[in-house]
């Protein structure tokens, strides 16, 4: 990208988004990349039809990852969001952590694609640390290097002004979540936040709440998605998880977090309506219940 193009994006950018007040509702993109697969079409040919189906689904942020800017879609993929208005308060980065070279390369990426990301309103990078394959749990030395890694990373986006803030999928629940609470013990409050996926945590077989509450107002994200029995549903709506007693708490100890409607389905899940009907219903449930507007 020029220098020119640089400053005409940002400009541009800035515009799209001045002087409107930042909602607390978002939504993940992951569900796109299902979407394409779905159709057998590359991620770059429903380009012109996500963006679009989002704004109609009632959502004024999206939550995208580096699928969507490789140097085929970068360019793409921005006009997109400035064409529709969109922001994005996060961008997902995930990357090892736990050992120097990895955390190296993911820093090194969360920081690219954080700048770009910024004239939209991101102010946040989500990041999964990868697990070890096939299955095996962290070593201690390992998860000390994973926690010094978060915490170096969360200092090099600081400086930056974006907030790091630390996902889990299943890998992290295992064993009373001991990877998940060793990072939470050993980061620094002040460089490293959470992005709690609470279906996640539900799949890993704990408790959201309980989860939440130990980590306080260092949630500043959630990821929300409902299964039953914990099958994956099509939108967001009631099921496993009490997403209105998600929303008590989180009143009742007065944390905010961006609160980011993350669709995905599995092969068994039952698909009744478009996905962007899908969203529209997800957004509807998600501002109902937690009192908030998109």
């Amino acid at each position: 990208m020029t220098r020119r193009e640089w400053m005409l994006l940002t400009a541009s950018g800035l515009l799209c988004h001045a002087g409107e007040p930042q909602s607390r509702i978002s939504v993940e993109s992951y569900i796109f990349q299902q979407y394409a697969e779905r159709q057998k079409k590359p991620l770059g040919d429903i380009i012109d039809e996500i963006f679009p189906m989002v704004r109609k689904a009632g959502f004024h942020n999206i939550e995208l990852n580096p699928a969507f800017f490789t140097r085929d879609l970068r360019n793409r993929v921005l006009t997109a969001l400035r064409s529709n208005a969109l922001s994005m308060p996060s961008v997902y980065v995930g990357g090892g952590m736990h050992t120097k070279a990895l955390a190296q390369q993911t820093t090194k990426l969360a920081l690219e694609i954080a700048e770009i990301c910024k004239p939209f309103g991101c102010t946040a990078v989500v990041n999964n640390a990868d697990p070890k394959l096939p299955h095996a749990q962290k070593t201690d030395e390992e998860l000390a290097i994973e926690a010094d890694s978060f915490n170096q990373l969360g200092r090099a986006l600081g400086q930056k002004e974006f907030q790091l803030r630390v996902h889990n999928h299943t890998p992290e629940m295992m064993d009373n979540a001991r990877e998940w609470r060793y990072i939470l013990r050993n980061t620094d409050p002040k460089y490293v936040s959470f992005c709690l996926d609470l279906d996640w945590v539900h799949q890993g077989g704990l408790d959201p709440m309980e989860l939440l509450r130990e980590a306080g107002k260092r949630v500043t994200e959630i990821h929300v998605r409902n299964s039953k029995d914990k099958l994956w549903l099509e939108s967001v709506e009631s099921g496993d998880i009490d997403y209105r007693k998600i929303a008590e708490l989180l009143n009742v100890e007065g944390v905010k977090p961006l609160v980011v409607v993350e669709l995905a389905y599995r092969e068994n899940t039952a698909i009744t309506r478009p996905l962007g009907e899908d969203l529209r219903l997800s957004r509807i449930y998600t501002e109902r219940v937690f009192g908030i507007r998109a």
